[in-house]
């Protein structure tokens, strides 16, 4: 009796522990799901983010050796400094072309034959820096910035394509960290490749290119377009274009121009700092000046990417942080307007700017991406790279310009446009509570 009430006992406990073991299996291949679409996801975003990387290597890795190739080739430094202003001119001219095709077509279309354009043409550049042909080189620049349009600003496109719910955000934020840390890495990594010969970096920037071209054909899936919605007539392509600003124009131009200024600013800033660390008493110089000019470019790498992270598609967080970020970038350059005369604390107001434009970025790619449908957000998201294009291009001159005539001067004009940017979004940019959530 004992002996079969034992027997039942266990038999009647074999269920429980079976159901046990197969819900503890159910979990741990739910676990291991979760693990692999976790990881798929961020295989995913550095494959994203790897585009605008390769956008600043290819420009800003090439600052430092632009005195020697003033040197090798006997040229004079305006000419050398066209190995630059060509790339981004042809750059900021191609990329609304970029926009369109990639709205015809499809965002990899023109992403992989721009990255294999931008390679190609650099190792042309290369070829030429050898060869010591001055006409060759600047013309495979050229070629390189025809590339580079449709680089970044079609990635910031194809990412409203492949993320909603908030999920967007995280991967501009990224997107965006990752363009900050291309500034804080390119100049050492160029500076370092120079020790080996002067146009080394041209030879090593195609190999980043390959890696990113391999990454985006692999790792990113591209949703298909929607056959219901074929490709329109450029007539009517651009009569939708039209629309979009006729109904979203004033805060989409109050939003253009304020993310223009933020690189305006912080470029500006970087080159003036730039010029006084190699001036007496401090005359610090390549790497070591390198290093100093990083400390602004980190905070906005590290603030990008945790408001990135935060912001997800709530619309009155992302006002709330513009907002506060560009009264951080006002107030800092206000002070740096009485308080520059010490180096430190100067550096000290330029990083605090740069906290603004980690706030401001990431939320303004968010909006601007997700204000328009799939068809128009290629064109949308190129105008806006091309004016922060020339917001990069003009900033060191015209900082440069203002320099000579008085440093209060010059962060009192900076600190009064960033409030003038201020004031657009406060009466122009109101986002609804859930934002950036076009199809």
């Amino acid at each position: 009796m004992n002996h079969q009430t034992t027997k039942s006992r266990r038999s009647a406990s074999r269920p429980g522990k079976l159901r046990t073991t197969e819900s503890g299996s159910v979990s741990n291949a739910k676990q291991a799901q979760n693990q692999k679409k976790a990881k798929g996801k961020w295989l995913a975003y550095s494959a994203l983010a790897s585009v605008p990387l390769v956008l600043v290597l290819g420009n800003s890795m090439l600052v430092p050796i632009l005195p020697d190739m003033e040197r090798e080739l006997g040229i004079s430094s305006f000419q050398a400094s066209l190995v630059i202003t060509l790339f981004s001119v042809a750059a900021g001219l191609i990329i609304p072309v970029s926009g369109y095709l990639s709205d015809r077509y499809s965002r990899k279309a023109v992403i992989l034959p721009s990255l294999a354009l931008y390679g190609l043409a650099g190792i042309a550049a290369g070829f030429a820096a050898v060869m010591h042909h001055y006409g060759f080189l600047i013309a495979s620049r050229a070629l390189q910035g025809i590339g580079a349009a449709g680089t970044s600003s079609i990635a910031m496109a194809l990412v409203g394509d492949m993320y909603k719910d908030g999920n967007e955000s995280e991967a501009l934020g990224i997107i965006e960290a990752s363009n900050g840390a291309g500034k804080v890495v390119s100049p050492v990594i160029g500076s370092l490749l120079a020790l080996i010969i002067w146009y080394a970096p041209l030879f090593a920037f195609p190999l980043f290119c390959a890696a990113s071209f391999a990454a985006m054909l692999w790792l990113i899936k591209e949703p298909p377009k929607d056959e219901t919605q074929p490709s329109l007539p450029i007539k009517q392509y651009v009569k939708d274009i039209f629309k979009v600003f006729r109904e979203k124009g004033r805060w989409l131009l109050a939003a253009y121009l304020s993310g223009s200024l933020g690189l305006f600013i912080l470029f500006g800033v970087l080159f003036h700092l730039s010029n006084l660390l190699e001036d007496p008493p401090y005359k610090i110089d390549g790497v070591a000046k390198g290093a100093i000019l990083a400390i602004p470019l980190l905070f906005l790498v590290i603030t990008a990417y945790v408001t990135g992270r935060r912001i997800k598609n709530n619309g009155i967080l992302m006002r709330a942080l513009m907002i506060i970020g560009l009264a951080v970038m006002s107030g800092a350059l206000a002070a740096a307007a009485f308080l520059h005369q010490n180096l430190y604390v100067l550096i000290g107001f330029a990083a605090l700017s740069s906290v603004g434009t980690g706030l401001l970025l990431p939320c303004l790619n968010t909006l601007i991406t997700g204000s328009v449908e799939r068809q128009q957000r290629g064109m949308v998201t190129s105008l806006y790279n091309s004016l922060r294009f020339l917001g990069v291009a003009f900033g060191p001159p015209l900082f440069g310009w203002l320099a000579k005539n008085s440093d209060t001067l010059l962060y009192g004009v900076v600190s009064a446009l960033s409030l003038g940017a201020l004031l657009l979004i406060i009466f122009l940019v109101h986002p609804s509570k859930q934002a950036g959530d076009a199809s």
